[in-house]
Order: C-alpha cells, then sequence, then structure tokens
C-alpha cells in the first residue's frame, strides 16, 4: 500500500470528520453542560464504526466521561498489536470575545481549519480514522482504539490502565496528544517532565498593623515571602535548589526567535536562565509562582501585612522521580528563615516525567514512517508539560514502545483563543500512521522469522 495515495483517498473524509467534531462544544469541565460531551463521544463510536472497527464499546468508567474504546483483532497470531490513543474532549474556550469566530463554529483559516479542540485533540481523533479507513478496517496488525473522553480535567487515564491489563495489552502504542516542534517538521516527542506542586505560607500578625506606627520593626509576612521566593533562583534566572536533575539536552528545539513568538515575551525583555533551550524547557528544572495570597494593590491600607500565601509549580526532569524532585523543593523551603521568620510548607499533588526508550522496532519503523509523512527526517524532542496518562498506559503494558507523534504543531494555539489546525499537518499524520502500521507489521514480521 501507498500511504501518500491512500491518505489523499481518504483526506476529504477525514477533514469532514473533523470538522463535524469540531462543531460540538465537548468540555467535560464542571459546571458545562454533559450532553455535548456524550453526542461527542456518541459520534466518534459511530465513525470507528462506520470506519470499519468491527468492536466498538464504550467504556463508563466511575467520575469520567465515556471511553470509546474499539478493537480489531490481529490478521494472525503472529502479528503485533498497535494501541492508538486520542481524546475527544476540548479545553473550555475562554473569553468568546478573544476569538476571531465562534470556537465551536469551525471555520476555514489559511490551510487549516480554526476551532476550540480542532487541534487539540480531535485532529488526532480524525487522524486515527484515517488510517483505518486507509486500510479499510483491515490492517496488518491488531489496533487498539482508545478515545478518552475527560483527558482535560482529571483523566481517569492517569490510574485506570494498569487496573485492567489485558485491554490495554499491546507490542507498541500511538499516543496522540501532540505533535510537531512546528508546521512541516515531523517530531516524536520522547521525555516529559514531571509535575508538582507546593504551597507555602507565612503568618507573623494578629491582624494587620498600621505601618507608619510598626513598620519597621513588626515582620511583614508579605516581604517574608517575597524573600524566600527570591531564593528559588540565582542571578541568571537558573533554578537554584540543590537536589533537582538537570542534564544537557542533545535532541532537537525551538530557535531563540521561536521560542519568543511562541511565549509572547515583551520586545526587549531577555529569557530566563542560561544554558540551552532544550535544556531549559525539558531536561532541567523550572518553578514558576502560580498563585499569590496577598492584599490587592487596589485595595491596599497602609498596614503591615499579616499574612501571605504562595503557590509553586515544579517542573523537573523526566527521569527524576517525582517525591525526590518535590522533597528537594520543599526541604529547601523548610531551611529558610527570611529575617528569621519560618515557612510553613506543604507538599501538594506530584507527578512522575516520562522518558521513552527509542532503540526498538517501532520506533525505527516510526522514524521512516514521519519521514513518509512529512518527508523530512524525524526530530526527538521533549515537552515540559507533563502528560500522566503516558505512565498510566505505559504501566499496563510494560513491553510495549509508547511514541508521542500527532496533528498538533506548537504554533496552533492549543488552550489558547483562535485554536487552528493545518490540513497539511493532519494529512502527514494520516501518511505516517499509515506507513508505521505496515512497518511495524513488516518488522514484526521478519524478527518471527528469524527466530
Amino acid at each position: 500500500m501507498d500511504p501518500q495515495s491512500r491518505a489523499d483517498e481518504v483526506m476529504d473524509g477525514v477533514w469532514a470528520d473533523l470538522a463535524r467534531l469540531a462543531a460540538i462544544d465537548s468540555v467535560a469541565f464542571p459546571g458545562h453542560p454533559e450532553a455535548p460531551v456524550r453526542r461527542a463521544c456518541d459520534l466518534v463510536a459511530e465513525l470507528f464504526q462506520e470506519a470499519g472497527v468491527p468492536h466498538v464499546e464504550l467504556l463508563d468508567l466511575p467520575d469520567t466521561a465515556p471511553v470509546v474504546y474499539g478493537e480489531i483483532l490481529p490478521p494472525s497470531p503472529h502479528a503485533p498489536t498497535v494501541l492508538l490513543y486520542a481524546h475527544y474532549d476540548v479545553q473550555p474556550p475562554g473569553d468568546p470575545a478573544a476569538w476571531l469566530s465562534p470556537p465551536f463554529e469551525p471555520t476555514p483559516v489559511e490551510g487549516g481549519l480554526r476551532a476550540r479542540g480542532v487541534a487539540d485533540d480531535k485532529s488526532n481523533v480524525a487522524a486515527h480514522l484515517g488510517m483505518v479507513r486507509a486500510y479499510e478496517g483491515r490492517p496488518p496488525v491488531g489496533v487498539k482504539i482508545v478515545v478518552e473522553g475527560q483527558e482535560e480535567y482529571g483523566s481517569a487515564f492517569d490510574v485506570y490502565p494498569p487496573t485492567d491489563p489485558e485491554r490495554f495489552a499491546c507490542d507498541a502504542m500511538v499516543i496522540a496528544d501532540l505533535g510537531n516542534l512546528r508546521p512541516g517538521t515531523p517530531t516524536l516527542t520522547t521525555g516529559l517532565r514531571g509535575a508538582s506542586e507546593v504551597e507555602v505560607e507565612v503568618r507573623t500578625l494578629a491582624e494587620p498593623r498600621h505601618s507608619g506606627e510598626f513598620g519597621g520593626a513588626a515582620p511583614d509576612a508579605l516581604l517574608a515571602l517575597v524573600q524566600a521566593l527570591g531564593t528559588l533562583h540565582d542571578a541568571h534566572g537558573d533554578v537554584a535548589v540543590p537536589g533537582l536533575r538537570r542534564e544537557a539536552w542533545s535532541g532537537a528545539s525551538y530557535t531563540e526567535e521561536e521560542f519568543r513568538e511562541l511565549a509572547g515575551v515583551e520586545p526587549g525583555l531577555p529569557l530566563l536562565g542560561s544554558g540551552s533551550l532544550g535544556e531549559r524547557l525539558w531536561s532541567g528544572p523550572a518553578i514558576t509562582v502560580i498563585g499569590l495570597d496577598a492584599p490587592p494593590v487596589d485595595h491596599a491600607a497602609s498596614a503591615v501585612v499579616p499574612w501571605a500565601r504562595a503557590k509553586l509549580n515544579l517542573r523537573f526532569h523526566p527521569l527524576q522521580d517525582p517525591a525526590e524532585a518535590q522533597d528537594a523543593l520543599v526541604r529547601h523551603l523548610r531551611s529558610l528563615r527570611p529575617f528569621g521568620v519560618p515557612l510553613t510548607v506543604t507538599p501538594l499533588d506530584t507527578g512522575a516525567g516520562y522518558r521513552a526508550a527509542t532503540d526498538g522496532p517501532a520506533y525505527r519503523a516510526a522514524r521512516e514512517a514521519l519521514r513518509d509523512g512529512w518527508g523530512e527526517q524525524a526530530q526527538e524532542a521533549a515537552t515540559g508539560g507533563s502528560i500522566p496518562l503516558v505512565n498510566g498506559l505505559a504501566a499496563a503494558a510494560p513491553g510495549a514502545e509508547v511514541l508521542l507523534f500527532g496533528a498538533q504543531d506548537s504554533l496552533c494555539n492549543l488552550h489558547a483563543p483562535n485554536e487552528r489546525v493545518l490540513r497539511d499537518e493532519v494529512r502527514g499524520t494520516v501518511v505516517a500512521l499509515i506507513s508505521f502500521i505496515q512497518r511495524f507489521a513488516d518488522a514484526h514480521g521478519r524478527a518471527g522469522e528469524a527466530r
């Protein structure tokens, strides 16, 4: 089968499916209606059935939206099985006024389509459909399809898959919840940083006291907190907490100009830290102050502040133990006594990172498949955003190779206004999936013959 020509034959249908899915406001967050989520679920199940998947069912797990599960049995006892993951729920659209068109009215843009969730992650649901259609429901491998309905808010797949290992047993899995460094650059994501949160609190006075009468001697809680937060980074902006792992990054990365544009850095301002961008973003730690409780400026009184609190988000090396990383930050904060004031430090949630083993037959097949899809050698990158479900699925199938690629790209505005996806990126993903399935089947067959 020629992946290019087969992808072209199914792409109009893929694009139409994507527009239908993107028109459904399947936000699975609390406070949003459940009916659109269920409508998206039913449409996904219907589309896979129409594409030729013989067994499709809905998994109704506790406290989450239904999961669409499909299965195509291997064509022979010796054929491998590939699991395909994506999700049909989306982020809330945010302020509708920030959108150039209504967020759930799929709107053509140059080279693509704009709508909430059209990239993250309905583009990858559509790409999986395209692969199944290209093979007319009879691929040369077994296929398990998992399309989740509540990934954006408390995924059940962080913990559920290891409790049902037979359902998720496979030889390789393609987790399609991300994409390329930039449009046209095929990218395998091989590392995910871990994530942790820590709360730090300071209490110094029973209540606010007049800054004129007491300021200068009465301990200022906000000043003590700011002093403590200032110890987390050195003069360059690098994390200064001992015990957090940092290594050089040898894979692909953004250029500084690309990163400045992606991050929306104000003109003339420096980037934080030293070393390569890959090292700062992916193979080293980051600590961000994501919340601060203190008197607001607009209503500030002339008083010494008696209480202040901050919430910190820690991102750490993909291979560092989550407890070890969180303990390093907690230990550092508890060791501080800014102006002699103790801090109350509370560890919160933490999640492991992930580093893929990239030397197996699935990765060799995927590198060639991505080159088929985009006409360029595949790059290896990482992401600073943790995707805990990867560890859940990997734990359910510990012998499987885990591949992360898909139709999104770094300019797609995922989780932001005016999210869009490019048709060429979706087509490239369909080509890559078609090619990967065939190449992996061939490699598995050669290995069987050699045995």
